[in-house]
């Protein structure tokens, strides 16, 4: 029986121990290049309006990475745009239900990030759209609170000024018996919720994203709430200015039909 010396034998183990490094580091690479090309083709889906498409590929991309912040944040913003696409109540709500996990997730992964932040308001606010006013009420602080820390970490987010508009608007046209509910429940209405203040955000967001035209609806819509002097003239500008831009999607094809309607309302 053939007999190595200890130093040959060191030096093949060594060898040994070398290659098997070699094999997972390239392992390893060839799999972050993978992922990093998924994720950049799951970002050109989203920027293409194509949720659906790109949540797939966001849900596979956290499935292997659940504590990835643009992962977190990204899968829960298209949770939210697939859900408000669907017919039935319960599909529309477990989408959003989901979108808020992971939101919340990813604010307690990353206080500072604002995107986490605006995800969790987005996501409160659409389960807020058809929820009851104790629960509306309930959350109204909370979806405060997290656009109050978006706009605080990122000025220049459009998004947390948009839902900031809608909750200002929200709380301005709460009637009697909610703003009683509110006063049981906190000691009184939460600070803010004024027209003003409503079309205040819009108008932020519109800087921001002038090629949004679901920011300019909404703010004809917060003019047509508000029906003071004037309201209703300012209000068919906005709305006309919808009808004149160009459709990218189907979420602006269903706003334009809403300016439609509210012209016809004003007119």
């Amino acid at each position: 029986m053939k007999s190595y010396s200890p130093t040959f034998l060191r030096k093949k183990l060594v060898h040994q121990l070398l290659t098997i490094l070699i094999v997972t580091l390239a392992f390893f690479q060839s799999s972050a290049q993978k992922a990093d090309l998924k994720y950049q083709e799951a970002l050109k889906l989203k920027e293409q309006s194509k949720w659906e498409e790109s949540l797939g590929l966001f849900e596979g991309l956290l499935k292997n990475d659940s504590n990835n912040i643009d992962f977190l944040t990204n899968t829960s913003y298209l949770f939210c745009k697939v859900g408000n696409r669907q017919k039935e109540e319960s599909k529309r709500l477990s989408n959003f239900r989901t979108a808020e996990y992971l939101s919340k997730k990813a604010v307690a992964l990353n206080a500072n990030s604002a995107q986490a932040h605006y995800n969790y308001a987005l996501a409160l606010g659409r389960i807020n759209e058809n929820a009851s006013s104790k629960q509306k009420i309930a959350n109204a602080k909370l979806i405060k609170k997290e656009c109050d820390d978006a706009v605080r970490l990122d000025p220049k987010l459009a998004g947390a000024y948009h839902i900031l508009g809608r909750w200002h608007r929200t709380i301005a046209g709460f009637n009697f018996a909610e703003k009683a509910m509110i006063n049981t429940l906190f000691g009184g209405v939460p600070e803010g919720g004024s027209y003003e203040a409503s079309i205040d955000a819009f108008s932020k967001a519109i800087l921001l994203e002038p090629d949004v035209m679901l920011h300019k609806y909404e703010l004809a819509q917060s003019y047509a709430e508000r029906d003071s002097k004037g309201d209703d003239i300012v209000c068919k500008v906005w709305c006309k200015k919808v009808l004149e831009m160009t459709a990218k999607d189907d979420d602006d094809k269903d706003t334009q039909t809403k300016a439609r309607d509210l012209l016809k309302k004003v007119e």
